[in-house]
């Protein structure tokens, strides 16, 4: 499975806002600029974010976003969800009774991209976007990397 910009830019910009959106509005070029993200991207973005409830815009000189809820409301699966992002490890079409096969049957391995997509989902209900913001996303995930190069050592003794 492979996020694609569209939901990975959508939570570099959510926690942009995030950081930077607290006494004024930011302005979606002040994003586009940290974040090295094309601005007209970040406009068709945030009208999906707007949608979504997640951000509010400010009209005007001054203006900008700003979040439409604190950081620790908003979940990285909320921005994702928001912007047709759908989390899905299958082939198959989303919520279809239908598989992925030409005789609409499900594959074998169906059920385990299918659990590897909710499991994906329920960590990303899991982590808050301050949790983003402020670093706190704490987990092994470089010590599990590196176990795939390191061989595995058997004690001859037991």
């Amino acid at each position: 499975m492979r996020l694609s910009t569209k939901g990975r830019y959508a939570v570099m910009a959510m926690a942009d806002l995030g950081c930077y959106a607290q006494a004024r509005p930011v302005t979606l070029a002040d994003i586009a600029e940290r974040q090295e993200i094309s601005l007209s991207y970040l406009e068709q973005l945030f009208g999906k974010l707007r949608k979504g409830g997640l951000v509010r815009s400010v009209r005007g000189p001054g203006g900008g976003y700003f979040l439409a809820r604190s950081t620790d409301q908003i979940r990285i699966s909320d921005i994702i969800l928001a912007v047709d992002e759908p989390i899905q490890a299958t082939r198959c079409t989303p919520t279809s009774p239908a598989g992925c096969h030409n005789d609409k049957g499900r594959c074998l391995t169906h059920d385990l991209w299918e659990e590897l997509s909710n499991q994906i989902y329920l960590y990303l209900s899991s982590v808050s976007l301050s949790a983003v913001c402020e670093g706190r996303i704490l987990g092994t995930s470089g010590m599990f990397h590196s176990s795939f190069n390191t061989p595995l050592m058997i004690n001859a003794a037991e």
